[in-house]
C-alpha cells in the first residue's frame, strides 16, 4: 500500500517537473529496507512512464522547447552513461551518503534563489 502511495506523490511531483524521481528515492530510502543501488534502479523504471506522460502533456500544451530539448538530451546521455558505471563502482552506503549531500546542496540553492527571487519582487512592487 505504502509503494502506492509512494508513486502517486512521486508521479504529481514528476508531472510538475520537479524531481518526482528525487522524491521517490527520498521516500524509498526512508521508508523500505532496500540498498540504494536498487533504489534508484527502481527510480529509473519509474522515470519511463511518469516521463512519457509528462512529455505528451507538455507537448499537448505546447510548453516544449525543442532546440533547447535536443542538445540537453544529448548531454544527459552521456552524463547517464558516466554516471551509470560510476555508480556500480561506489559502495551503497556511500551512494546513499553521496546523495544526501546531493540533496542538501540542491535545497541550499533553491531556498537562496527562492529568498532572491522573493527580494527582487519586493522590491519592484515598491517601486
Amino acid at each position: 500500500m505504502k509503494e502506492i502511495v509512494f508513486g502517486i506523490i512521486s508521479g504529481i511531483v514528476a508531472a510538475l517537473g520537479m524531481g518526482g524521481g528525487t522524491i521517490l528515492i527520498l521516500l524509498l530510502n526512508l521508508f523500505s529496507n532496500m540498498n540504494q543501488h536498487l533504489i534508484q534502479g527502481t527510480n529509473l523504471l519509474f522515470f519511463i512512464p511518469t516521463s512519457i506522460v509528462a512529455i505528451y502533456m507538455n507537448i499537448k500544451g505546447e510548453s516544449i522547447d525543442y532546440k533547447l530539448s535536443k542538445a540537453i538530451i544529448i548531454s544527459g546521455v552521456i552524463g547517464a552513461i558516466i554516471g551509470s558505471l560510476l555508480s556500480f563502482k561506489i559502495d551503497s552506503n556511500n551512494l546513499k551518503k553521496y546523495f544526501g549531500i546531493f540533496l542538501i546542496i540542491i535545497s541550499i540553492f533553491e531556498i537562496y534563489s527562492f529568498f532572491t527571487q522573493y527580494k527582487l519582487d519586493k522590491k519592484e512592487n515598491n517601486k
